[in-house]
């Protein structure tokens, strides 16, 4: 019998770049959201920065990042502090004294009563005591061990600030192992020296690795790399030391000639942090933070918060992108994922691609002044799910349903295809019937009993079966939409919904109704033919007027361009007409409303209303000024009036160019 072969497999963390299974970035909703604030008034580059600051429901944002990264470098100053090596030394001290007075006590000759004074009189600063003991002759051995310890732990704490690990690695060491420390030791600031006198140190680095490389669990490939992660490091214990009080500072530099029981050791690391300083003297190397809490860190513990927070801060730094030339790019993802977890690290790197994505889908690019826009390609993206929201009003105010399809309401054009969710065409009854039979057929499972198991049950139509017609709009029109971008709109918060209504109705007939010819009008203080971009992006100015006049001047002038199309004309505002055009071509403004601006105003809707237009106002707010001349208006020339809410702007006017298009269609 053959042997079964057995495939084991091995599974680890993926470290190969982004994770390939991770959620592909939502362009569709950064759109959307980039849009909704260029409407609000903020330029696409600002609009971009909002978001990536913001971050989405599914995504942290830069502002959500650095907020976790100040408080966590707040939680190390507040809850920390830099006593933990000196209470431990002054521990080991009164420990000494009192084993030494122990033994004194028991000993009964001159000699130890002169030492019983010597103890006696030792001074309050534990690094003078120390240096004063140094000399001492300690009859207890155990007072003799604690104090040795003394010079061995504050040996091990100043390299292991400087070193990864040596305050454990050394515990327990031998002469041996001091003498390899300051070997090390000398051979480092020889290769410092080379480096900085711009000699090439590739074979020195090779030999000092060899002959030390255990002292660096890093692996430096280089000695620019060896430099890197040890000028971090030094950098850090000399923030650290910056960081002390000056007491604080005078006891280590009196310790630290203890180190070892010897100043030799000191004196290899200053030269060391010289060499590292001058290597690298854009660190931070000046730098101090204040800790205030309870909880005491050593000399390398503290280095190393010290370490953290410098990165913490240069973290805060590349979230902020405040600073000239910031980019995405800069931020450090690694620092991230070690300081705040992979989590983080994943947010700010889809927020990078999401960056990215926007740019290379080419949703931006630049104005003829330079500026930077939103796209055709972005105002098409944002207008069909402008669009899709206010279609799904309407289906749920009139029972219209969504259709992707061109020829809505329209007449039919002899072909058929299959229904989709949302259809408003008629049923293909025929194909319908058709389907529904040949499915009945190749589901039954005897083919020749389905002719008499239909005539005995009757066909079932089954969803899948249902075709409907398809339909086109043969009659063109020319549609002019007029908007107030008086500052009233934006006081009042109808600034948005007035743009998402225009981009709303541009999509529908440039994507459905192409033959339509749509022309935007906004009207302030005066008028202006705009296209849909730069109304999308279109600021509130500070500046008084109504001027439906100059307005509808411009409208009439779109209408005689299409002579044999149906003239559409839609208003939206939230005032009376209180300017307009004098004969020099100037904006004439008075309030309450002139009686010229009115009559002028009447005269042009007149003229509007002779090119046989069908003119539907959209009246916005209470104004009962503006909802009285409106209906004069109305009356006056057979239009109609519309007094939505704000939000339900957009598919009041979708839903009135809809039904004025199906009340026109006719056979082409």
């Amino acid at each position: 019998m053959a042997r079964k072969s057995f495939h084991r497999s091995r599974y680890q963390r993926y470290t190969g770049g982004p994770d390939p299974l991770a959620p592909p970035v939502d362009l569709r909703e950064a759109l959307e959201t980039i849009g909704d604030d260029v409407m609000a008034g903020a330029s696409p580059q600002r609009a971009l920065r909002e978001l990536l600051r913001r971050g989405t429901p599914n995504m942290r944002g830069l502002d959500k990042l650095r907020e976790q990264v100040n408080r966590r470098r707040q939680e190390l100053l507040k809850k920390r502090n830099l006593d933990g090596t000196f209470a431990e030394i002054r521990e080991l001290l009164d420990r000494a004294v009192l084993e030494e007075r122990k033994q004194l006590a028991r000993d009964l000759d001159d000699d130890a009563r002169f030492a019983e004074m010597q103890i006696g009189s030792l001074p309050p600063s534990t690094a003078q005591a120390v240096e004063e003991l140094s000399e001492y002759n300690w009859r207890s051995p155990q007072a003799r061990e604690d104090y040795e310890k003394i010079k061995d732990l504050f040996g091990r704490e100043l390299l292991d600030q400087r070193f990864a690990g040596m305050k454990e690695a050394l515990e327990g060491a031998t002469e041996a192992d001091r003498q390899r420390v300051s070997d090390m030791l000398k051979d480092l600031n020889e290769l410092l020296e080379a480096h900085n006198r711009g000699e090439d140190t590739s074979e020195m680095f090779d030999e000092f690795m060899d002959a030390h490389g255990d002292f660096f669990p890093e692996n430096p490939r280089n000695t620019e790399e060896l430099i890197d992660s040890l000028a971090q490091r030094a950098a850090a214990a000399q923030q650290f030391y910056n960081s002390l009080t000056p007491e604080q500072q005078a006891e280590l530099d009196q310790l630290a000639q203890q180190a070892f029981g010897s100043p030799d050791l000191m004196s290899q690391l200053a030269q060391m942090d010289s060499q590292l300083r001058a290597a690298r003297p854009g660190l931070d190397w000046d730098n101090a933070q204040s800790f205030s809490g309870d909880q005491p860190m050593g000399l390398g513990e503290g280095a190393a918060a010290l370490r953290d927070i410098s990165e913490l801060e240069a973290l805060s730094e590349q979230l902020s992108q405040q600073y000239a030339g910031a980019q995405m790019d800069d931020i450090d993802l690694d620092a991230l994922a070690r300081q705040l977890g992979d989590e983080a690290a994943v947010d700010a790197r889809m927020l990078a691609e999401l960056e990215k994505a926007l740019s290379e889908e080419g949703f931006f690019d630049r104005a003829a002044d330079g500026q930077l826009r939103l796209s055709p390609k972005a105002m098409r993206q944002l207008g069909q799910s402008i669009f899709r929201d206010i279609a799904e009003q309407l289906s749920g105010r009139r029972g219209d349903r969504q259709t992707r399809r061109t020829g809505l309401l329209g007449e039919p054009t002899g072909a058929s295809r299959e229904w989709e969710f949302g259809d408003t065409d008629p049923w293909d009854v025929t194909r319908t019937v058709s389907n529904a039979v040949l499915r009945t057929v190749s589901e039954t499972t005897e083919p020749s009993l389905a002719t008499s198991e239909m005539a005995r049950s009757g066909v079932r139509i089954d969803v899948r079966d249902v075709e409907v017609a398809e339909t086109e709009s043969r009659t063109q029109a020319a549609v002019v939409l007029l908007v107030d971008t008086s500052f009233s709109m934006e006081m009042e918060g109808r600034w948005t919904p007035m743009k998402r209504t225009a981009i709303a109705l541009n999509h529908l007939i440039s994507t459905r109704f192409r033959s339509d010819e749509l022309h935007l009008i906004a009207f302030g203080r005066y008028a202006r033919s705009i296209d849909i971009a730069e109304l999308t992006g279109l600021q509130p100015r500070m500046e008084q007027g109504t001027n439906l006049h100059h307005a509808l001047l411009l409208a009439q002038r779109h209408l005689r361009r299409f002579p044999n199309a149906q003239p559409v004309v839609l208003v939206v505002t939230d005032g009376e007409p209180t300017a307009h055009l004098d004969p020099s071509g100037e904006p004439f403004f008075f309030y309450p409303p002139h009686p010229q601006t009115i009559a002028l105003t009447v005269r042009e809707l007149d003229h509007v209303a002779r090119l046989g237009a069908q003119v539907t106002f959209f009246r916005l707010g209470e104004d009962p000024g503006l909802a009285h001349f409106m209906d004069q208006i109305a009356r006056r020339i057979g239009g109609r009036v519309v007094a939505p809410d704000v939000d339900g702007l957009g598919a009041a006017v979708v839903g009135d160019y809809l039904k004025s298009r199906k009340g026109r269609r006719r056979r082409g």
